[in-house]
């Protein structure tokens, strides 16, 4: 009987944790269309945050407060709701921010949907604001565009590497440039080789994976962002609500001059 009982209470839990690792999906209802979207079961305190209030009802009403076409839509924050005409909204609350969890498989491409947060002067830790809630619409990239960024972002640490690997010794392969082409051929590959390996483990350097290249270059993104701000789901249907949002007349604030509402967000 207890073996029994053992089996059964392993099996019990193996169900629990199954259906709280399972994905959510989320339905966002504006006064201008719907948008569907599915969370991330391994970005746990966001999706239970985000549910949380969701399930209170603590989004209903608020405005999307920062829209800019080919980048993102932004809304949610509670000093948004029953703002007048024209004020400036959109700041958020302090008091709602939780660590971050960054994954490095979700990035920003088209359909993301992230938390904002402070900048990092004040929020040095990166802290997510959950009173609201960002949805990216971004670009398209050209593939060239891609690798420029790579150069760019990756320049200060490729510099520091040569510093370390090619000046000391920049006299020597100057000599074999000329009197053994082959040598310094092989020389050269391997101090790019150890430059390379520098690039790739020093923090916050940019290398774009087949998977961002594919999803920069075909349904668009904003690159940038990422590794900054934690993601925690993405659009699954309602892009052209997405659209229809980003595309909307605006302030000096990025406010949209038409309020654009959410209605409710509900968890199925």
């Amino acid at each position: 009987m207890k073996k029994k009982f053992k089996l059964a209470f392993v099996g019990l839990l193996i169900t629990v944790l199954g259906l709280e690792a399972q994905e959510k999906t989320v339905v966002i209802t504006t006064n201008v269309g719907t948008m569907e979207a599915k969370l991330y079961p391994d970005v746990p305190n966001h999706t239970r945050t985000f549910i949380e209030r969701a399930t209170k009802g603590e989004y209903n009403g608020a405005l999307f407060t920062r829209v800019i076409k080919d980048f993102m839509i932004q809304g949610g924050s509670p000093d948004s709701k029953n703002a007048p005409e024209g004020a400036r909204v959109g700041f958020g609350d302090r008091n709602a921010e939780i660590l971050p969890e960054f994954r490095d498989q979700y990035f920003h491409k088209k359909g993301a949907l992230a938390a904002p947060r402070q900048g990092d002067e004040i929020n040095p830790q990166k802290k997510s604001d959950m009173s609201q809630f960002y949805i990216v619409q971004g670009k398209v990239y050209r593939p060239g565009e891609l690798d420029t960024m790579q150069i760019i972002k990756n320049a200060p640490i490729r510099k520091k590497a040569m510093n370390d690997y090619y000046l000391p010794i920049r006299e020597e392969l100057d000599s074999l440039r000329a009197s053994n082409p082959v040598e310094y051929n092989k020389r050269a590959v391997e101090i790019n080789a150890k430059v390379d390996s520098v690039i790739i483990a020093t923090p916050g350097h940019l290398i774009f994976t087949s998977e961002q290249r594919e999803a920069y270059t075909t349904i668009g993104g904003t690159p940038h962002l990422d590794g900054q701000y934690t993601i925690y789901g993405e659009l699954t249907s309602g892009f052209d609500v997405l659209d229809q949002i980003a595309s909307q007349p605006r302030d000096a604030y990025d406010r949209p001059k038409k309020d654009i509402r959410i209605i409710s967000i509900t968890i199925k």
